[in-house]
């Protein structure tokens, strides 16, 4: 098999990253596996580091393995997702792990790598969302982005000192819930315009609109129960005119997948998306702060490789990744 270039957070999770890394690196000795391993030292270097790695790859298959949370999988697959060339692996060692919870890949790293392994030679292609914002800047997500209250939770989540207290027993994700009780009583909505493939949707007084490539975000909510990454589209859920009270209940239904019952939860399908707002909104990307509003979003399919635990779809319209780039 090709040589698997680790990029690995060893801050993630509170610093148990390392040990979960230490504990690779074994796996890795014992099976003969070639490799070659880069640490990240600030927010963003996954993303340069990952885009160097497909550059001196010169267009050969190379399989790059981020070993972090989402926020590190997110930097890796920014900075290879022009690259075709490139496939994608995944050890869980967040706090949210969405993505793993998403497309199958287990929470222990000795079988999340072996699993890697064995899906070398026939990895899953999946679509993802790509964002235009602050006018000619991109960025690409493959779980989720969001716009209003719920990419303001994912903010204070990521600067939270308690995210890190709780990190240290394996309870990390509750921060999420703890800062969406807080913000509940202090967020003010917002008027935002939604357009779907040309169609489009005002709300006066909306909460969030979230863009969906598969079901899960924010650790575990299952946000948009009919998200399938191979599809060729995305997955738009709008809340919209609830109170707060009624708004926590969403919330608590979201994790089965039941909030979709409310009817001020909307949903759409759609390959190209606008949201603007009369005032800037901020927005995230896998959990990920952004920027700010105005917004175009793309749906780009095939466009990811990724080893997971999922076999190719039996999707029979033809996609090509070039629909995006």
């Amino acid at each position: 098999m090709e040589k698997i270039y680790f990029i690995v957070n060893p801050n993630a999770k509170n610093g148990s990253c390392r040990e979960i890394w230490r504990n690779i690196e074994i796996e890795l000795e014992d099976l003969d596996i070639a490799y070659l391993a880069v640490f990240t030292e600030y927010p963003g270097h996954a993303q340069e580091l990952a885009a160097s790695i497909a550059r001196k790859a010169d267009g050969k298959p190379a399989i790059i393995a981020a070993v972090g949370g989402d926020g590190t999988l997110h930097e890796v697959v920014n900075g290879a997702a022009s690259s075709s060339n490139i496939t994608i692996g995944f050890i869980p060692g967040g706090s949210g792990n969405d993505f793993s919870r998403g497309f199958l890949i287990p929470k222990r790293s000795a079988l999340a790598l072996r699993l890697m392994i064995d899906k070398w030679c026939d990895p899953t292609e999946i679509d993802i969302g790509k964002i235009q914002h602050n006018e000619l800047q991109e960025t690409y997500f493959m779980n989720n982005m969001g716009v209003g209250f719920d990419a303001a939770v994912a903010k204070d989540s990521n600067e939270s000192r308690m995210k890190g207290l709780l990190n240290r027993f394996s309870l990390g994700r509750l921060v999420y819930v703890y800062i969406l009780i807080k913000k509940l009583l202090t967020f003010r909505t917002v008027p935002i315009e939604v357009t779907v493939d040309g169609n489009v949707y005002k709300y006066s007084k909306a909460w969030f609109v979230t863009v969906s490539n598969q079901p899960y975000y924010g650790g575990g909510m299952k946000i948009a129960p009919a998200a399938l990454p191979d599809d060729g589209i995305l997955d738009i859920t709008v809340v919209h005119q609830i109170s707060r009270l009624k708004l926590l209940l969403v919330f608590i239904s979201v994790f089965w997948g039941k909030h979709t019952k409310f009817q001020e939860v909307e949903q759409f399908t759609g390959k190209s998306i606008t949201i603007e707002s009369t005032a800037e909104v901020l927005p995230h990307a896998d959990g990920e702060a952004i920027g700010h509003t105005p917004l175009k979003i793309q749906a780009c399919p095939k466009a990811l490789k990724i080893l997971s635990g999922k076999s190719n779809p039996g999707h029979t319209e033809e996609l090509k990744m070039n629909d995006c780039h």
